[in-house]
């Protein structure tokens, strides 16, 4: 969750733009999506990539009300940041048995819980902090991952209602989370939604009174209106990539890409044909050409499973990605083309220079653009273009 975002005084090896006004841009379009529901924006991950610290400054100073966090280190680290308003609401679900809960309490987090476990632990701390745990109880509607069974939910709201009256807990929420929100017509979407307002019931019926009930991701968010309740959670979607291509692009939810991926040639050389280029020689020239090294490789996050099929533009031409990924760099087959050393290299970006996106990226190594962007490592340094809305420190790219 480091800032490692340096003003560049010569070119870098490599580095990733992050454009904060797209960032901001893109969280102004998505509160127009869900007018009547509070955002939160989903920093996990680094924020995806991006770089947590400072995108959570831009997204709250454009209308994001909370910030999403998986683990309690991400958010006591965004709780501990002067940049942002003391307070502003922070979030975090994935917790695991001891974990900082009570550290979460006295800082005033909002905790996740899914079983009897994590309100028994959110209670203790409460009782050695000496404050109320703000507990949000997650619902299992069809996930199967976190969050608590129908079956078990009657015991869970009964016992997290006694903690609330005798003053342990606040339950600040009740969400849950789609399995399948990225599948248009999917009719689990449906089911799940149909489960979860069955769940609110109950606890309601029971006393509960949630300041907010929440279990749209970025996919419902663009698309099921009727599942925005108090809060959507938007993720993917803030840094300005579709979180599914069957949905549409990023450009048709009227979202543009916050990161571009650029590195500077580190060679430039002629090779006869019948070369063989990087491990295995899986690629061999064709015939007397030019090959560029581009010096970035998985240990910076480009995806070995790429090889062969990565687009990379150079000197406003597609290449491809010549032989095997290694570990801090690949090559390009130029093709002739004499580009000098040092020049751009763009693996993605918005595509408006015709450069390739994430998604490009995706279909070439069989994943999904949520990995290509988070997967960037701390090897690239995170160059802040175009920021406005927070405090702007010296040589942090502005």
């Amino acid at each position: 969750m480091s800032e490692t975002a340096t003003a560049p005084t010569a070119p870098l090896r490599a580095r990733a733009e992050i454009d904060l006004a797209a960032l901001r841009a893109n969280v102004r379009t998505l509160r127009a999506l869900a007018p009547g529901a509070a955002l939160m924006a989903v920093v996990k991950s680094d924020a995806y990539g991006h770089g947590a610290l400072r995108c959570a400054r831009e997204a709250v100073a454009a209308g994001a009300s909370w910030l999403g966090t998986a683990t309690p280190e991400e958010a006591l680290a965004l709780r501990a940041d002067p940049g942002l308003p003391a307070d502003v609401r922070i979030m975090c679900w994935l917790w695991t048995p001891g974990g900082p809960w009570r550290e979460a309490v006295e800082a005033g987090l909002d905790v996740s819980v899914s079983g009897m476990w994590a309100l028994r632990e959110a209670v203790e701390a409460a009782r050695a902090a000496g404050r109320p745990a703000l507990v949000q109880l997650k619902a299992d509607t069809g996930l199967g991952r976190n969050g608590c069974q129908p079956e078990d939910w009657p015991e869970l709201v009964a016992e997290a209602v006694r903690a609330q009256t005798a003053g342990l807990v606040r339950i600040t929420g009740l969400w849950s989370h789609f399995a399948c929100a990225d599948e248009p017509g999917h009719p689990s979407v449906a089911a799940q939604l149909t489960l979860f307002r069955e769940m609110l019931a109950h606890a309601e019926e029971r006393g509960v009174r949630p300041e907010v009930r929440h279990i749209a991701n970025s996919p419902a968010t663009l698309t099921l209106p009727e599942s925005h309740f108090d809060l959507v959670r938007t993720g993917i979607a803030l840094y300005g990539i579709s979180p599914s291509p069957e949905l549409g692009t990023a450009a048709d939810f009227g979202l543009r890409p916050v990161m571009t991926l650029a590195a500077s040639l580190a060679l430039v050389k002629h090779v006869q044909g019948g070369h063989g280029v990087s491990y295995g020689h899986h690629y061999v020239t064709p015939g007397r050409t030019t090959l560029g090294l581009v010096p970035v490789g998985y240990a910076d996050g480009v995806p070995r499973h790429a090889s062969g099929t990565g687009p990379v533009l150079v000197g406003g031409k597609w290449r491809t990605v010549a032989g095997r990924v290694a570990m801090d760099q690949f090559v390009v087959d130029l093709g002739g083309d004499e580009p000098e050393v040092g020049s751009e290299a763009v693996l993605f970006g918005p595509g408006d220079r015709g450069e390739p996106t994430a998604e490009d990226w995706a279909q070439a190594a069989g994943t999904i653009a949520y990995e290509i962007v988070t997967r960037i490592g701390t090897r690239v340094p995170r160059v802040y273009v175009n920021g406005e809305a927070s405090g702007q420190e010296p040589g942090d790219g502005n």
